[in-house]
C-alpha cells in the first residue's frame, strides 16, 4: 500500500478542496480548524479527522500550527482484507480524540517524520503505524461512545499528559465523545467539580509532588502549566494555605 506522509502548516487564510483519495490529519502544534460537509470544528494536539475521497472540506491555521497528513490512495490499495477496514474506517467523515497511548505514539512517530528523509521508506512505516493504530481506535470509540458515561480513568490520563499546557472543556469532552456543554454537566454531577477546578486540582497535586521531590518553583510551575510563577504561587497558597516555597523547604526538612 503506497501512501504519502507529510508534516505541515496550515495558512491562516481559508482555503477548500477535495482529492481522490483518503485523508487521515492529526493535530499535533498549535490550533487548526477544518469544516467538513458543515461540520466545523477545531483540531489541536490529540484530535484529528478522517477525511473520505471526494469529501469537500475547507481548513485554516491558527497561528503558528503544524499537523500530520497522510494520504491513502482508494484503488489498488491493500490485499482484501485490509482493504476492508480501509473502507469501514473512512465510511464517513467525522473528527476524533486520541487516547493519552496514542496521543504518545502520535509524539513518537511525528519525530521520526522530522527526521527522515522525503523519500525514505521509513515515512510510509510511519504512516502505516499510525493509520492501523487509529482503525484500533475507531473500532473501540463507537462502544465508549454511547454508553452516555464519563471514563474518569481516560480523563486522568489525558489530563496528566498534557498538564503543561492550556486544556479546554471540548478537548476533555472529546475524550469521552460527549458534546461539550454534556460533558460539563455530567461531569460536576459526578465530581461536584468544574472540570476546570478539576483540572487545577490536579495541577496542584502534581505540583506539591515536584516541590517534595527538590523541583525550584519556577520549574514545579511550568511543568504544571502555570502561565507565570506568581500565579501559581497565588494558587498553591490558596488551595492548601501554604506558600510553595515553604511546602518545599518542610518537604526538604524532613
Amino acid at each position: 500500500m503506497v501512501t504519502t506522509t507529510e508534516l505541515l502548516t496550515l495558512p491562516d487564510t481559508a482555503n477548500h478542496h477535495d482529492h481522490e483519495y483518503h485523508q487521515l490529519v492529526f493535530g499535533l502544534e498549535g490550533n487548526t480548524e477544518f469544516d467538513i460537509q458543515g461540520r466545523g470544528a477545531h483540531v489541536s494536539l490529540g484530535q484529528g479527522c478522517l477525511v473520505p475521497s471526494s469529501t469537500d472540506h475547507a481548513f485554516c491555521g491558527v497561528g503558528d500550527n503544524q499537523i500530520v497528513v497522510i494520504n491513502i490512495p482508494t484503488e489498488n490499495i491493500a490485499p482484501p482484507p485490509l482493504k476492508t477496514e480501509i473502507a469501514r474506517l473512512f465510511e464517513q467523515a467525522t473528527y476524533f480524540t486520541l487516547d493519552s497511548q496514542r496521543q504518545v505514539l502520535l509524539q513518537a512517530i511525528s519525530r521520526e517524520i522530522r527526521q527522515t528523509p522525503a523519500n525514505s521508506p521509513l515515512l510510509q512505516a510511519c504512516g502505516h503505524t499510525l493509520l492501523l493504530s487509529m482503525q484500533n481506535h475507531m473500532n473501540l470509540a463507537p462502544k465508549r461512545r454511547y454508553l452516555g458515561a464519563i471514563d474518569q480513568a481516560a480523563i486522568d490520563q489525558y489530563i496528566q499528559l498534557n498538564l503543561h499546557r492550556r486544556l479546554s472543556v471540548q478537548e476533555l469532552a472529546g475524550v469521552t465523545f460527549m458534546s461539550p456543554s454534556h460533558f460539563h454537566a455530567r461531569f460536576k454531577e459526578i465530581t461536584n467539580l468544574t472540570p476546570h477546578q478539576y483540572v487545577l486540582q490536579k495541577r496542584l497535586s502534581e505540583a506539591r509532588n515536584k516541590l517534595a521531590q527538590g523541583w525550584t518553583i519556577l520549574q514545579t510551575a511550568e511543568h504544571c502549566g502555570f502561565s507565570s510563577q506568581s500565579a501559581f504561587t497565588h494558587a498553591f497558597r490558596n488551595h492548601f494555605g501554604i506558600t510553595p516555597s515553604r511546602c518545599r523547604k518542610t518537604s526538604r526538612e524532613h
